[in-house]
């Protein structure tokens, strides 16, 4: 059940004096190939946006209108897609979205060096700000969430900071930073991945993990990250030092994601948040997008998730013969995309892919620009960016020719980029 907050609070005036801080700057290393060229929050997804996407749409729906968005490894095509999609706020309302690229402003020269330093480092910028509270954000995370709630039920509880948690089983939360909390929600403890996880009062099996989404009492944020600066022996992390160095000296609660997610009507006890960090995770989130009713509900006009527009055709499907025959089936076909007697089943298509007759792609997500050559067969592959795929190319049906050529992990999923393809022509000539 969601909580019945008080009226009383004048939310609009707490949004006002409040800064979003966007950490993007992730390598996303797990990615693989991935983000060779680019970082995480960058990445593709969903057929048409970035994962950068949702954390600034949940902003904006949020009424949220001071974001910044701090960058630092391979920040090119990210800096580029908030500049030309993200630049509508009115400076003149003291609204805007900026990027905040590391600038080794500390007398040490570096770059940042953990979430917390990131912050801590942009300092001068935020003290200029007036601000009474601080909202810091993971930028590679998909979700939907109204954190002007989240706000709310930290000032209401006149906590000093908030930490947002989704529920997870026992066996889940060895993998995350876990929550020991009391019957008010106040965080009583703090462990990193535990063998041993608290389970929540009432709840048994059940964890709380956080999100590495925080509201911050501004005053009090930044002079624990001056302090955190000067200790030798921090990484200089919200969550591994920030947060467990907090419980006990300052008030810090838990807000449940359900109180403030964005709930899909057909899985109204399910709150959908996905760390797309693998290559598994990030086939799995847009493949689910090509179910009858997907978990991700992307076409909810009441809280819609922006992108930068370019101007593009219709998706178009071309001959109808026998075994020739431009089909799409289970899947999500972008603008742009030509499927020219080629039958796709349980893929999703992104932005300007063309898929030439007889070709058969099956389980697969093929990034934009892609051009798939004819008689190829892919079953179960993610295609990145602006491959050109040669007649005849066959993916995803004999695992040791895949680890030859591709990547292959674990779970059987084959990434394929431009630069391996054109090895193999290096390799063949």
């Amino acid at each position: 059940m969601k909580k019945n907050l008080s009226s009383n609070l004048d939310l609009n005036n707490a949004l006002n004096k409040t800064l979003a801080i966007i950490l993007a700057g992730g390598r996303g290393s797990r990615l693989m190939q991935l983000t060779e060229t680019r970082s995480k929050p960058a990445v593709p997804i969903a057929g048409k946006f970035k994962i950068i996407d949702f954390p600034l749409s949940n902003c904006v729906n949020s009424g949220m209108r001071r974001i910044a968005v701090l960058t630092q490894y391979r920040s090119h095509t990210l800096n580029q897609h908030v500049q030309r999609g993200w630049n509508f706020l009115r400076p003149d309302f003291n609204e805007f979205i900026e990027l905040w690229p590391a600038q080794q402003q500390t007398a040490a020269q570096t770059w940042y060096q953990g979430t917390a330093d990131a912050v801590y480092q942009n300092l001068n910028l935020i003290k200029n700000l007036n601000l009474e509270y601080i909202l810091v954000l993971a930028g590679d995370h998909v979700y939907k969430q109204d954190y002007s709630l989240m706000l709310k039920d930290h000032i209401e509880a006149g906590a000093d900071m908030t930490v947002a948690c989704i529920e997870v089983s026992r066996e889940e939360a060895k993998g995350f930073g876990v929550m020991g909390i009391d019957e008010q929600d106040n965080i009583t403890r703090f462990v990193e991945k535990p063998a041993d996880p608290p389970e929540i009062p009432g709840r048994p099996g059940r964890c709380l993990a956080s999100m590495g989404i925080y509201v911050f009492s501004a005053k009090m944020i930044m002079d624990k990250l001056i302090l955190d600066a000067q200790s030798a022996s921090s990484s200089h992390d919200f969550g591994k030092d920030i947060i467990p160095n907090s419980i006990g000296k300052e008030k810090c609660i838990a807000h449940h994601f359900f109180d403030s997610c964005r709930p899909n009507p057909a899985f109204p006890e399910e709150p959908y948040w996905r760390d797309v960090g693998t290559l598994t995770a990030y086939w799995e989130a847009n493949i689910d997008l090509c179910l009858l009713e997907p978990r991700l509900d992307l076409y909810d006009e009441s809280w819609p998730i922006r992108t930068m527009h370019y101007q593009r055709p219709a998706a178009k499907f071309n001959h109808n013969f026998e075994g020739r025959r431009g089909s799409a089936v289970n899947s999500v076909v972008s603008a742009g995309c030509i499927v020219s007697g080629a039958s796709i089943s349980q893929s999703i298509l992104f932005n300007n892919v063309r898929v030439n007759s007889y070709a058969q792609v099956k389980d697969s997500v093929i990034l934009p620009g892609c051009d798939i050559g004819r008689h190829c067969r892919l079953d179960k592959v993610v295609l990145d960016m602006y491959c050109q795929l040669p007649p005849n190319t066959v993916i995803g049906e004999n695992p040791q020719a895949d680890a030859k050529r591709f990547y292959r992990n674990e779970d059987g999923i084959v990434l394929v980029t431009p630069k391996m393809i054109a090895n193999l022509d290096t390799a063949g000539s």
